[in-house]
């Protein structure tokens, strides 16, 4: 059986979207450099036509990468619930040691992005704030060691 990758609708969406850019607009873009590069002569010198190449092969492997994980995608339903944490959840949480709070979105794997505050239910402060509730304190195993965060609300 293949692996399954959890993703809200709206995770799938812009995955999908992704998925189609890569195949169509950038990948004619590389192919038009490599033919760029190619009109140079020779390519055993040529780092422009080194560079696009290296870029084709990386572009080729995140359409597979992607294109894998849409076709093993599975669908968590926003159900509106705020009653406890679960994937769609936004959380605010509370780290005494550090007198602050944050605002994190639970997600699965694919649509997690730090820059954004999306964090992974497989990540360690994901996996420990899932199922639970506001006004509970969860520890997180992180690798750098443990901390506690207060869950404060769930919108």
């Amino acid at each position: 059986m293949a692996e399954q990758f959890l993703m809200t609708q709206k995770g799938y969406d812009e995955a999908k979207e992704k998925l189609i850019y890569l195949q169509t607009v950038k990948r004619q873009e590389i192919v038009e450099r490599i033919a760029e590069a190619r009109s140079h002569g020779d390519l055993s010198e040529n780092a422009e036509y080194d560079a696009a190449r290296n870029e084709q092969a990386a572009n080729e492997l995140e359409i597979t990468e992607l294109d894998y994980k849409l076709k093993n995608a599975v669908i968590i339903e926003d159900n509106g619930d705020t009653s406890f944490v679960h994937i769609g959840s936004k959380v605010r949480v509370y780290d005494a040691e550090l007198d602050e709070e944050e605002v994190y979105e639970i997600t699965g794997s694919t649509e997690a992005n730090a820059i954004e505050n999306k964090i992974s239910n497989e990540s360690p402060v994901g996996a420990a704030l899932l199922k639970h509730k506001v006004g509970d304190t969860v520890k997180i195993n992180a690798p750098d060691g443990e901390y506690k965060l207060l869950i404060k609300e769930i919108f």
